[in-house]
């Protein structure tokens, strides 16, 4: 037990390390010079060769890559020379412990994402803190809409095989499968959102938190959650209702299902005491992989409805070459990914018994 949790803090820490530095490699190549970008209009040169001092734009892309990872790191080692781009006193780590060794200090601190070039004296985490919950939101209730209603379309589809609703559901899946989701996301907004506005009650684009023009401060509107997360969810719904449908029908042709027959078990307790848990595998699995390429596949959905989280402020950042925010959020959804993949096999240690002997 313990190797294998070993196993899973190397792979875990493998992984970071290699998204990191895919993301700086991309980044770096990029024609342009991010002194430029961060001082827009003002084009002065000493202005200039003080920003690539600080940001350290003026050394070597070998040393840059190493300062990327030292701020990155939870345990990083720094010079005491002021003119270290790097120093403490610049105030820009949450330090949690700091230490001297000899002309050297080294930290305990949160990972640093740097700051916005765009948005002067913002964070990159700052930013990332305050949309990110927004996309989470959306994506679960996305996979929620997908779970909820493909496992009970998906058993219903089953008991009903090769009848005309289960073709008539499978068509709905393939179409669902194959349907680009910002086509959906636009005709789902001008329909619901503008044509049967009226009916409906939905508006084509808002977001979770609203302000009052009448001071009434910051409020909650649930009802613009509702259609991106039915188009967000779309997709996720029609690859449950078809793995739920096929796994249902291989379990019941398992011997343990017949040995429930024999001892006259009632259908209902037969498909959903003993078929339906044992067939579940398959869906966690794409639910899980489903929720993780959420989180990044929302860009699309939240840019069309005006939904502000996290896929919106990427849109933002490459529009105006805000490189630190684009790098900071591909890193924070890479970390999700393998987070989300992780508890997904804690969830199947928990389904399935073999595992657990």
């Amino acid at each position: 037990m313990l190797k294998k949790i070993a196993y899973k803090i190397v792979y875990i820490l493998l992984v970071i390390w290699g998204v990191a530095s895919l993301v700086f490699v991309l980044f770096s190549i990029l024609p342009g010079d991010p002194s430029r970008m961060i001082m827009g209009q003002r084009e002065n040169e000493e202005m200039r060769l003080a920003i690539q001092q600080k940001y350290g734009f003026d050394q070597p892309i070998h040393k840059q890559y190493l300062y990327y990872l030292n701020d990155l790191s939870p345990i990083s080692l720094h010079s005491n020379n002021t003119n270290d781009f790097t120093n403490t006193n610049n105030h820009m780590y949450n330090i949690f412990a700091s230490f001297s060794i000899s002309k050297s200090i080294l930290l305990f601190k949160a990972p640093y994402l740097r700051s916005s070039f765009v948005r002067k004296d913002i964070s990159v985490a700052s930013i990332i803190s305050d949309t990110l919950p927004n996309t989470f939101i959306l994506a679960f209730a996305a996979i929620f809409i997908a779970l909820f209603f493909g496992l009970f379309l998906g058993v219903y589809s089953a008991t009903q095989q090769h009848k005309f609703v289960d073709q008539l559901l499978s068509v709905i899946s393939v179409l669902g499968m194959t349907l680009p989701s910002f086509f959906s996301a636009i005709i789902i907004a001008w329909l619901f959102g503008f044509l049967w506005e009226k009916h409906t009650g939905l508006s084509m684009t808002g977001s979770l938190f609203e302000v009052d023009d009448y001071g009434r401060g910051e409020y909650i509107v649930w009802k613009n959650l509702i259609l991106p997360a039915i188009t967000l969810g779309i997709r996720p719904l029609a690859v449950v209702i078809q793995l739920t449908r096929n796994s249902i029908l291989d379990t019941l042709n398992e011997d343990f299902i017949r040995t429930a027959k024999a001892k006259g078990l009632s259908s209902f307790r037969i498909l959903f005491i003993h078929a339906l848990p044992n067939a579940l595998n398959p869906v966690v699995t794409s639910a899980s992989g489903w929720l993780a390429s959420m989180l990044a596949g929302a860009v699309f959905i939240e840019f069309i409805f005006g939904w502000n989280g996290l896929g919106k402020e990427i849109v933002y950042a490459l529009n105006y070459m805000d490189l630190p925010v684009v790098m900071g959020a591909v890193l924070t959804l890479s970390i999700c990914f393998v987070a989300i993949t992780i508890l997904t096999d804690l969830i199947y240690y928990l389904l399935d018994p073999k595992l657990r002997v």
